[in-house]
């Protein structure tokens, strides 16, 4: 029997907790860039794309690149805003291309994550998605 369908905030909030977004129970990653094929308590399939869809996590590339070009453009404008009219272009340089490169793996398992808690409210998991 599958468990009822918990809201979107419910959702967003277990998988910011890096637990299974349908039960709260098990945890949807196994290491830092690799996710569980279920949830161990509830038997959720994670990796919800079809056979011929291969791209089910590009949205949550999308959401770690939306992200990570938030921060470094609300980074840049502070640093800016604060240092204007005499910025340190060299750190702001060497500064804004570490940080676009530390803020995606940082934010990746978050992203993968949140993913799962959007699609899962978008698209309500069928019996056929669990396993006991």
């Amino acid at each position: 029997m599958t468990p009822a369908r918990p809201s979107l905030l419910r959702s967003l909030g277990r998988a910011l907790r890096g637990r299974c977004p349908n039960c709260g129970g098990g945890a949807i990653l196994a290491s830092w860039f690799r996710v569980n094929a279920r949830c161990a308590v509830c038997g959720l399939r994670f990796e919800r794309g079809d056979e011929e869809e291969h791209d089910y996590w590009l949205g949550a590339y999308t959401l770690n690149f939306l992200v990570t070009e938030t921060i470094f453009g609300g980074a840049l404008l502070l640093a800016l805003l604060f240092t204007w009219p005499d910025p340190p272009w060299r750190l702001l340089l060497f500064g804004g291309g570490s940080l676009m490169v530390l803020a995606p793996i940082a934010f990746y398992p978050v992203s993968k994550a949140l993913w799962l808690a959007i699609d899962l409210v978008v698209r309500p998991p069928a019996p056929d998605d669990f396993q006991p």
